[in-house]
């Protein structure tokens, strides 16, 4: 089992999406959200034009989003960021998450279950619990506090270095 392109893309585009205009520590809601454009998150991460249009697209229609048209128009968050899983974003782009061959009919070895079936359904279960307990603005205070720590150590590091005499 593989999350795809299509998961791994949404997620990366959300969290952009969410970051945009926020201080460290705030939460991302539709009230603090500014618009976003879909160019501006292609530019920053590198994903096409073309396929964010497909997925915001996805995510509208699941009440993920809202688009806002016209000039200074784009997408903001339709409700705050520690209401939005991992998961619903990955569910919302169509993204099946599912060990199973058998895409959890239990009909995997000639009509009938494989002996691995209930590890596999297992780990399903597993990895979306996972997801779902996984929010958007819990990614976000994870990134930020992980840009925090590698300057502190950085800083550290620089500071305890013995100085060399001549």
């Amino acid at each position: 089992m593989r999350l795809t392109t299509k998961g791994r893309f949404a997620v990366t585009a959300m969290i952009d999406l969410a970051m945009i205009d926020l201080a460290v520590g705030e939460e991302a809601t539709p009230a603090t959200s500014s618009p976003v454009t879909l160019a501006s998150i292609s530019e920053r991460q590198g994903i096409s034009l073309a396929y964010l249009e497909q997925l915001f697209g996805k995510l509208r229609k699941r009440g993920i989003v809202l688009a806002v048209r016209g000039p200074g128009g784009g997408y903001s968050l339709a409700r705050p960021s520690a209401q939005i899983s991992i998961a619903d974003i990955i569910a919302a782009v169509d993204e099946p998450v599912d060990a199973t061959r058998c895409g959890g009919k239990a009909n995997c070895r000639e009509g009938r279950q494989c002996l691995t079936h209930d590890l596999w359904e297992g780990l399903t279960v597993a990895i979306d619990g996972y997801l779902s307990g996984v929010s958007l603005q819990q990614v976000i205070n994870s990134q930020q506090m992980a840009k925090n720590n590698i300057a502190k150590i950085t800083l550290r590091k620089r500071m305890t270095q013995p100085r060399v005499s001549a």
